[in-house]
Parts: structure tokens; sequence; C-alpha cells
């Protein structure tokens, strides 16, 4: 896959996400779907993410994103796109 049929969008999770196990959560889904990025944890609460892989992984995995895994209630997601690096795992950052 080249990087034009790749997209890669950054999210910031608002909500109960820190400390509940989404950034791991996040990682797993993401796996599943096949794409490369991150998740870490903002110092506002926040959890930011990227998601990097085909345009239907990554519109599946924001879609996953919105609605939180069981225990991390997502209150607001903010999603933009960003420009792809490349990256084809994904990683849990400090």
């Amino acid at each position: 896959m080249s990087n034009v049929e790749r997209i890669r969008v950054r999210a910031v999770a608002r909500g109960a996400v820190q400390g509940v196990g989404f950034r791991y959560s996040a990682r797993r889904e993401a796996q599943k779907l096949g794409l490369g990025g991150f998740a870490r944890n903002l110092p506002d609460g926040g959890v930011e993410l990227e998601a990097e892989g085909s345009p239907e992984a990554v519109e599946e995995f924001i879609a996953w994103s919105r609605r939180g895994p069981i225990g991390a209630r997502v209150d607001d997601l903010d999603a933009e796109d960003v420009p792809a690096v490349g990256e084809q795992d994904f990683t849990i950052r400090r």
C-alpha cells in the first residue's frame, strides 16, 4: 500500500478516558484494524490518538473512538487529517 492509499488522523478524546484503559483498548482496536500510530495521555486529561492506514480502517477506528470502550466514556472527540508518515504499528506513548 502506498502513502497515497493511506490517511492519518489525529484525534483528541475528552471525558472519562484516562485511568480506565482507554489507550490500551484503542491500541487493541487499531491493531485489529491494521493501523499504525499511537495513543498518549495529555496533561489536561484528554487522550491524543493518531491512526494511520486505509481510509476505511481509519474511519472505523474513529467511529470506535467516539463510542469508547466499556468504562471509558468519551464526551467529545475532535479529529483532523494530518500527513501520513508510514507508521506500521500502533504504540502507547507517555
